[in-house]
């Protein structure tokens, strides 16, 4: 299935594609460089915009929701995924216990829950879904919308491990981001292996840390290919709203960047008016985003701000959508597991526009452009007319993010501060 899809395909873009495509061997051997120094979180989804002037990621989720959107063809590549990272963690493991967010109600997210559970099974394990759901106390059927259930179970402490009734495993995989805090269950787990860490949540983590480890990568990667890593990165400053000067640092620091954003601008002759997100450095589901084109604006917002975004919010450049479905903005998502790109999809939004936040209620979902299977890459041809080269840069942004996570877990791992002191 290929989405009918308009792209914005001039300047930079374009010479980013054949760039990429140009140095392909020397990028492969970079990332595997990498993933030799570090370790990959277990799995992750990139929130993707396209310009047309620059590709760059908005959003890194470790705790991935919206396997359900991964077409058939996609799956083969998150088995093989799945069997690799788990070969790697622990390859004698039989047993996969799935933890879900607390309130796994919703049908779409059961369906993802689902299609996870299909990949690991496929994968030579075991799955079962332990809630941390209080209120169940017994096996629960919960029902999706295409007629099938899913069950989840009671979990059981038993000193540091964490079974099922009948259903002891070695790797536990949480689907829950912690945003709510860490819950005691699953404290000092040292039997067993937790994905991602518990650091990877949002009780510890960060949005305005990734994006400052995405910016090193970025650099990195930029001087690789001899590319200004700005067509690659948004930026992005982070600032506390707490006491009567939070509102004044807030306008200071999208003044700043809406500064810098205009002056990029004019280097690369760009005609656009530029505008920055500002956002809740923690997780939030997509709730609380908000379109600034003038930092003269955030007076009348100044009554929604605490409310919306909380105490820490993070001030980014707005990287536009160019790229259309069906005539409706669309981003791409890009899904990986262990060190693989297994897939993606376009989030598109008909209501909303090009600088607006698309991760909102009334999105629909369109398979990345796959025709019949996953296609390689074909070197040589014009920028902008292959799907699977579209794909592939695509899948080398999310491949940077997803390695910014990886830098970002390490500089804030509770236990190399231990082993360190």
């Amino acid at each position: 299935m290929v989405p009918h899809l308009i792209t914005a395909l001039n300047g930079p873009i374009n010479e980013l594609e054949a760039r990429i495509l140009e140095s392909m061997p020397a990028t492969e051997r970079w990332f595997r460089l990498e993933w030799m120094e570090h370790t990959p979180t277990f799995y992750a989804s990139v929130d993707l915009r396209n310009a047309g002037f620059k590709l760059a990621p908005v959003d890194t989720n470790l705790f991935p929701g919206g396997f359900n959107h991964l077409t058939a063809q996609m799956l083969p590549q998150a088995v093989q995924a799945a069997m690799a990272a788990i070969e790697k963690i622990c390859p004698e493991a039989r047993n996969l216990l799935v933890i879900p967010e607390t309130d796994a109600r919703c049908s779409f997210y059961l369906e993802s829950l689902a299609t996870l559970a299909r990949i690991f099974t496929q994968a030579g394990l075991n799955v079962r879904f332990g809630t941390l759901d209080t209120t169940i106390t017994e096996p629960t059927e919960l029902a999706m919308a295409n007629g099938e259930s899913l069950v989840v179970e009671p979990l059981v402490r038993k000193r540091g491990r964490l079974t099922l009734k009948g259903f002891d495993p070695c790797t536990i995989l949480l689907n829950n981001d912690l945003s709510a805090g860490t819950p005691p269950q699953l404290m000092g787990l040292h039997e067993q292996y937790l994905l991602p860490p518990l650091h990877a949540g949002w009780t510890v983590r960060r949005k305005s840390q990734h994006f400052r480890a995405y910016e090193e990568v970025a650099k990195r990667f930029g001087k690789l290919l001899g590319m200004d890593p700005w067509l690659i990165t948004p930026m992005s400053a982070s600032v506390d709203l707490h006491g009567k000067k939070g509102l004044e640092a807030l306008q200071t620091a999208a003044d700043a960047q809406l500064t810098k954003v205009r002056r990029k601008y004019k280097e690369y002759g760009i005609n656009e008016k530029p505008f920055v997100i500002i956002k809740s450095d923690v997780g939030s589901y997509g709730r609380g985003v908000m379109t600034v084109r003038d930092a003269k604006d955030i007076e009348t917002l100044a009554e929604r701000l605490p409310d919306n975004l909380g105490q820490q919010v993070i001030v980014q450049e707005g990287v536009p959508t160019h790229e259309r479905v069906h005539e409706a903005v669309a981003e791409p998502v890009v899904y990986m597991m262990d060190r693989y790109v297994v897939g993606g999809f376009y989030r598109v939004h008909a209501q909303r526009g090009i600088d607006e936040n698309l991760n909102a209620p009334g999105a629909s979902y369109v398979p990345l452009a796959f025709a019949d299977s996953p296609h390689l890459p074909r070197p040589g041809e014009k920028p902008g007319a292959s799907a699977p080269n579209r794909f592939y840069m695509y899948g080398v942004i999310g491949r940077l993010a997803m390695l910014a996570a990886s830098y970002e877990l390490e500089a804030t791992d509770p236990q190399a501060e231990a082993e360190a002191a």
